[in-house]
């Protein structure tokens, strides 16, 4: 059965737009035009099994406009772990809100929202089209990023001290809902400072974002990583290729790039419960198929097994938590390295264990070309809505349309695998580990 929608997505706006656009080769969106979609499940993280009818603002310029663009300041940061595409988004921006509206200025904050606090001393950069010019040929972010909570208040005196009108924040669950602790500050002093997301993560965990960029990057790039396993595990007797992937709650990646490579054999993510001990453990599964191929190769997502390290360290009572709120890693694949090495040696088998964590390296790669193009249209659309007077939005891309989502509908949880949907099968498939072993889930209705 096919549901309508019953969250609210309307975007905010600053107030009646009622400046003539500047753009002259644009086909102009109406300006709460509304596109109805069907959402599956999987994007919109409820795992009901059913689609559901949602209806979204089209992302694109309008023909009136809010902000005066030779009196418009914007401003840029950048948050969070980096991810590849983030210097093409800082670049997209720039280069529309200069050649495309004439703005009068784009301010770079650096080294993330510390770059708001004066007592951190980090400098602004003046984001001109030549200063971005060949942002994109780069990994990382040319501003600079940092982790952990900012007071809000402070953050936005900034914004008044500085004049800025827009303000882009890029990046993931935790900018997201900093986003919104903004412009809640905002509204309640009522000031007319747009606040426009663009979602970045590696992870690709944003709620209600189908693929956020750099996730098509970080995938190709992981598939290298185990090709390079499954050719160490190939190459020595009973050879084992154990490759960490990012992901700490959601094992895209570890998932994806398995499909993408089909030499995995064992894929462990963080939704997927398993036993390290026992009979119908991983490690007795891992000496059958060493027994039966002579080699094996494992992803595991970073996230997982968390529970059994801390059953190991004998840890009892809450998880630590970094500067961003997120509970800290146990060094699982550590463990794991350590337990395999014992296990075989217990059974009398010798191994040749090769890991890779190629996790920097995946992250701080430039975009491909397909997270290019995407980029760029996700910073084209984030200046079309802030120039409309549109705020506290995400730009999104959603069945291959562009549209804006309010802030709260993605900072409402994370996003993370079903691992009872087809596709979680589709991967234990393709690797042939027990059925048993790794999170097969219910079988629906």
């Amino acid at each position: 059965m096919n549901d309508k929608q019953t969250i609210d997505t309307d975007i905010d706006v600053l107030g009646p737009a009622r400046i003539q656009s500047p753009l002259s080769l644009q086909k102009f969106i109406l300006n709460d035009k509304k596109l109805t979609m069907h959402v599956s499940s999987e994007t919109a993280g409820d795992f009901l099994g059913e689609t559901r009818i949602y209806d979204f603002e089209e992302a694109g310029p309008r023909k009136k406009i809010y902000f005066d663009p030779r009196k418009t300041k914007c401003a840029i940061v950048t948050c969070g772990g980096l991810c590849p595409g983030t210097n093409d988004v800082i670049r997209a921006i720039v280069m529309e809100a200069h050649f495309q509206y004439w703005v009068s200025s784009t301010l770079g904050i650096r080294f993330g929202l510390q770059g708001f606090i004066p007592e951190y001393g980090h400098d602004i950069m003046e984001l001109t089209p030549d200063v971005v010019s060949r942002a994109h040929e780069f990994g990382g972010t040319i501003l600079g990023s940092s982790r952990g909570h900012q007071a809000v208040d402070e953050i936005v005196e900034a914004l008044e001290r500085m004049n800025i009108s827009i303000l882009f924040l890029i990046g993931g669950d935790g900018t997201m809902k900093a986003a919104s602790a903004i412009y809640k500050q905002i509204q309640e002093q009522k000031l007319k400072i747009s606040i426009v997301s663009i979602p970045k993560t590696i992870d690709n965990d944003i709620y209600f974002i189908s693929e956020s960029f750099g996730f098509d990057t970080a995938v190709s790039k992981a598939t290298e990583a185990i090709r390079c396993a499954h050719t160490e595990a190939m190459g020595a007797p009973n050879g084992i290729g154990l490759v960490k992937l990012m992901g700490r709650e959601a094992g895209f990646i570890a998932a994806e790039a398995t499909l993408a490579r089909r030499d995995v054999n064992f894929v462990l993510v963080p939704e997927a419960p398993f036993n390290l001990e026992g009979p119908n453990g991983f490690l007795a599964a891992l000496q059958e198929r060493i027994k039966s191929r002579g080699h094996a190769v494992v992803v595991v997502a970073e996230g997982a097994g968390q529970e059994i390290c801390r059953s190991y360290l004998k840890e009892e009572g809450e998880c630590r938590l970094d500067v961003s709120g997120n509970p800290v890693l146990e060094d699982f694949c550590g463990l794991l390295q350590r337990r395999i090495k014992d296990y075989f040696q217990t059974e009398g088998m010798e191994i040749t264990l090769k890991f890779i964590d190629p996790s920097y390296i995946i992250r701080s790669v430039p975009a491909n070309s397909r997270d290019c193009v995407y980029c760029g249209f996700l910073g084209q659309h984030a200046v079309h809505a802030a120039m409309a007077g549109k705020t506290n939005l995400v730009v999104s891309k959603l069945n291959d349309r562009y549209v804006y989502l309010p802030l709260d509908l993605v900072t409402h949880k994370r996003r993370t695998m079903n691992i009872n949907s087809n596709y979680w099968r589709a991967v234990l498939a393709s690797t042939g580990q027990p059925v048993d072993l790794c999170g097969r889930g219910q079988t629906e209705d």
